[in-house]
């Protein structure tokens, strides 16, 4: 495997485990839960409400998830980064607008498709921007492990 294979699969690797684990986090302080709750919601995304009474099954299933989801999430920018080498000089500002696409596809696509519960919650101006917030850190974070990555 060459350097410049290694470089990019460590950029998608730490950017998207690091900006995933620091989601689940943020999302257990914005909404004052637990983190096993927070796997579980995460989790009922594929499994419903029925997540909630799985305890550790569904937790270590809504952690596989949000990892999982958080690779994609980052071999996208990481993988775009080489053929557009703007998106590493400017990470800072690029990786903000990333997470404010993540944060539109997350909440308009994925989210309506998915079995999440509650299907329907009451919006609150403050979280949405807390959330949103999460989300451009989420980009920057990503942004920011493509830095180092070879252009082609």
């Amino acid at each position: 495997m060459s350097r410049a294979t290694v470089r990019i699969l460590a950029a998608i690797v730490l950017g998207g485990l690091i900006a995933g684990t620091i989601d689940i986090y943020v999302a257990a302080a914005i909404n004052h839960l637990r983190v096993g709750v927070i796997l579980q919601a995460i989790a009922s995304g594929l499994l419903g409400r029925a997540s909630f009474s799985e305890g550790l099954r569904s937790m270590v299933i809504g952690l596989a998830a949000q990892e999982l989801m958080s690779l994609a999430i980052a071999a996208v920018y990481v993988l775009a980064s080489i053929r557009l080498p703007l998106l590493r000089r400017r990470p800072l500002a690029l990786g903000a607008l990333y997470g404010v696409g993540i944060f539109l596809v997350m909440n308009f696509v994925v989210l309506p498709l998915s079995a999440a519960w509650p299907k329907h919650r009451p919006i609150h101006l403050e979280a949405v921007l807390l959330n949103l917030a999460a989300m451009i850190l989420f980009g920057v974070v990503v942004a920011l492990s493509s830095v180092r990555v070879p252009a082609t």
